[in-house]
């Protein structure tokens, strides 16, 4: 928990930083909130809740012995557990509509459930931590989510690629090679180039009903190579034809030219291959891949351009960023960036010498209590050995010892335990070595 509480301080330093606001969403939905926001595979994976109650009073014995499940499911099921935060989060704002002031910037780091089978990088449960801004059409939003998911893997040590496509430009490509009404298809397909390869993709898409000769097409596409600006120049040719994909290349254009004037950690690209197969993503659509740890994305985002209409609110464009804890937690276990990271909250152990002492070490506690410094006075007088590998257990980096010989001449022993440092002060000289100097040994 103190590892996985340095990802979300982290995460949540750089919200906070960039103006966003907490909010939360209870773990259960309405499942009409749900369904049909996440493509075919979204719905299978979503976790239902069974009514209470007489939840079989309104089937018929019929409907059971045709074990048509995703039927059967609406039916027995009012509820399920949230899939992600995104879609809760279009419900509130349509919801507090008249609370709140667009645009509206809030992050929420909250667990969600699928029903996945449990693999390396992928759980039935895990945490995300979203941030989302809504009400405003302007790129900068996404510029400005760039920049966080640059500063918070900057700031853990993670070397990452942040990959950017626009589905503006996938539809432009589905119109492309006369498959304009199979864009689902299409992009849950490509998605997957980078773990199946273009091969394995291409008889996806046979598979699925396109066309040989909209494969065939498409293809070349898929391969093209370059920087980005020869990237955009090509497809701009391609898709002149276009007005959507268009439009999604002159968003690129201005997007990678904000990208361009800043000084970033993290390697940006662009990559035509990158659908990410949520439905509700109509514009920039943002990936961010570890590059020393084969895993899946570690934070991914988008523009959703009507997702509160649904709810019955039209119009109210939004974008947003999301990062997956456990995954962070993953790689930073994998490349052992948690060194700094201490297996205890402790800053400060005050030995306990015995009864007649304890006056004296509960002055010391005190003083480091209103010092706001995080520190614990071992509860029994048992050998100094015990507690000095109690210490060291917990990687607590400072020890202070008041005996007999301290106490009479008012003084402290302070050790300093990753080095073995030990120096003994006065109280006055600690109550400005506590101040002044303390938080630097921790």
């Amino acid at each position: 928990m103190l590892k996985r509480d340095y990802i979300f301080d982290t995460i949540k330093r750089i919200f906070r930083l960039y103006g966003y606001n907490p909010i939360e969403t209870p773990a259960m939905e309405n499942l009409p909130t749900l369904i049909g926001k996440y493509g075919e595979e979204g719905d299978r994976l979503l976790f239902k809740i069974l009514d209470s109650g007489d939840f079989l009073s309104g089937i018929s014995d019929d409907e059971l012995s045709a074990r048509e499940q995703n039927r059967l499911a609406l039916k027995l099921c009012s509820k399920g557990l949230r899939y992600d935060l995104t879609v809760p989060f279009a419900r509130y704002v349509v919801q507090h509509r008249n609370e709140i002031t667009f645009p509206f910037k809030r992050y929420q780091i909250q667990p969600v459930w699928r029903a996945d089978r449990p693999q390396k990088g992928r759980y039935r449960e895990f945490f995300q931590c979203d941030a989302d801004v809504i009400g405003s059409d302007s790129l900068l939003n996404e510029y400005e989510l760039i920049r966080i998911a640059d500063d918070i893997f900057a700031r853990l040590g993670i070397a990452t690629v942040i990959k950017i496509n626009n589905r503006k430009v996938l539809s432009g490509l589905a119109g492309f090679i006369g498959e304009a009404d199979r864009l689902t298809d299409i992009t849950i397909a490509i998605d997957k180039i980078d773990k199946r390869g273009l091969d394995d993709v291409k008889e996806e898409l046979l598979s699925k009903g396109i066309s040989g000769s909209a494969v065939e097409k498409l293809e070349p596409v898929l391969k093209l190579a370059g920087n980005t600006g020869r990237k955009l120049d090509e497809l701009e040719r391609i898709l002149s034809g276009q007005k959507t994909g268009m439009k999604g290349i002159e968003e690129l254009r201005t997007l990678f030219d904000y990208v361009g004037g800043a000084p970033l950690w993290s390697d940006v690209e662009f990559d035509l291959t990158l659908a990410r197969g949520l439905n509700y993503y109509t514009g920039a659509i943002i990936e961010v891949k570890a590059r020393d740890v084969a895993i899946g994305s570690i934070g991914g985002g988008g523009r959703y351009d009507n997702l509160t209409g649904v709810f019955g609110l039209e119009g109210i464009s939004g974008v947003g960023i999301s990062f997956g804890a456990d995954r962070i937690y993953d790689v930073l276990e994998q490349l052992n960036l948690f060194g700094n990271v201490s297996s205890s909250g402790t800053q400060v152990l005050i030995l306990n010498f015995g009864q007649n002492e304890t006056a004296y070490a509960l002055k010391i506690f005190d003083l480091l209590k209103k010092s706001e410094i995080r520190s614990e006075l071992y509860p029994d007088p048992v050998k100094l050995k015990k507690q000095m590998a109690y210490a060291d257990s917990n990687k607590i980096p400072v020890v202070v010892m008041a005996g007999v010989e301290e106490i009479k001449n008012n003084q402290v022993t302070v050790k300093i335990m990753s080095t073995g440092e030990q120096s003994s002060m006065s109280s006055g000289d600690f109550e400005s070595f506590v101040a002044n100097d303390l938080k630097e040994k921790i």
